[in-house]
């Protein structure tokens, strides 16, 4: 029996209804795969999104410097969707609450916010994203994380091949090839992340989808950020890479996009580029980590059938061969902004 199996919709009502939530019966599961996701409207007929965090996963120590987090950047006036605060306290447990569940649910509850994915292919969205990150970087600086992760060679490249083996996730005819490749490609990260580059707090998994864009004609329109769950201490350029597609023409021109926007804050170290691929390339090796990990989840089952075929195995060989290739080829560029040497 999993964890996630005892969170049923009464527990979840009863969560709420203990921190004054009175939920009016609708209650509808939001796309999250690592942790529980729900929005519930109320009696009122405002809606809150609540999110049960998969045990064990973070402790409380690092879900609550994600909620400071959070607080500061909206203190700064950055569009951060942070949960609300209720008696002093903005993250709560089911066995405080007395509510009567086998598993003990740490869990969060947050406005509702509407929006869309940011049109990725506009210029103008893009340097208004950049500008924000910036401003959460400016956030970002102020203090370092003292309980979360960093994101390093150990973290997300090391400790997931270990994952993958020990968990006995990858078939025996891939295993000694897929373990090769990572360890060639691995050498050339570990190069690239020995650079003096600033560590600051991140985002950590900013991608269009942690991104809800409301239209700019509406009051309050633009960007919100959501989505702190992978926020660690990292290079600036984590949170600027995964907005980045298509070939290295378009990637170029959304690039300096997003720089434009960004340095018109604050400095960015030219050097950093050279980490966009090494860090594409950890975060490949740690998605197949996560997926092991998860196998005993079964909405993971559900989802991600084929994770466990040759088909997939196969696939991330080649890929990890072409980023052995990729991060070998000078990094990208932009020009037009002022950088940080």
């Amino acid at each position: 029996m999993h964890a996630y199996d005892a969170l049923m919709p009464e527990v979840i009502i009863d969560a709420l209804a203990a921190l004054g939530f009175l939920v009016d019966g609708r209650l509808s599961a939001m796309s999250s795969y690592e942790n529980r996701v729900y929005l519930a409207m109320l009696e009122s007929g405002e809606g809150v999104v609540t999110k049960f965090y998969r045990p064990k996963r973070w402790s409380p120590e690092q879900i609550l410097e994600e909620h400071a987090f959070a607080f500061a950047l909206m203190n700064a006036e950055v569009p951060m969707v942070a949960p609300f605060i209720i008696n002093g306290l903005s993250l709560f447990s089911t066995k405080d609450l007395g509510l009567k569940v086998e598993t003990e649910f740490y869990f969060s509850v947050s406005p509702k916010k509407g929006g869309r994915s940011p049109n990725l292919d506009d210029p103008n969205v893009l340097m208004w994203l950049g500008r924000y990150i910036a401003r959460i970087h400016d956030v970002g600086q102020k203090e370092p994380f003292k309980y979360r992760e960093t994101l390093d060679l150990q973290t997300l490249g090391l400790d997931s091949i270990n994952s993958v083996i020990e968990l006995d996730a990858i078939p025996l005819q891939f295993k000694d090839r897929w373990i090769q490749q990572c360890e060639i490609a691995l050498d050339i990260v570990r190069q690239a992340l020995n650079s003096k580059s600033q560590i600051l707090r991140i985002h950590g998994d900013c991608h269009s989808g942690n991104i809800l864009w409301t239209p700019i004609e509406i009051t309050g329109g633009g960007p919100h950020f959501v989505d702190l769950d992978d926020a660690r201490m990292g290079p600036a350029v984590q949170d600027l890479w995964m907005l980045l597609s298509g070939d290295r023409s378009e990637r170029t021109y959304q690039l300096s996009s997003i720089l434009e926007g960004y340095t018109s804050i604050r400095p960015f170290a030219n050097s950093e580029l050279a980490l966009i691929e090494p860090l594409r390339t950890l975060r490949m090796i740690h998605y197949s980590a996560w997926l092991a990990r998860r196998a005993d989840d079964p909405s993971f089952v559900i989802n991600f059938p084929w994770f466990w075929s040759p088909d997939y195995w196969q696939t991330q060989i080649d890929i990890l061969n072409e980023q052995i290739e990729v991060m070998q080829e000078p990094p990208l560029f932009s020009q037009g902004n002022s950088y940080l040497i």
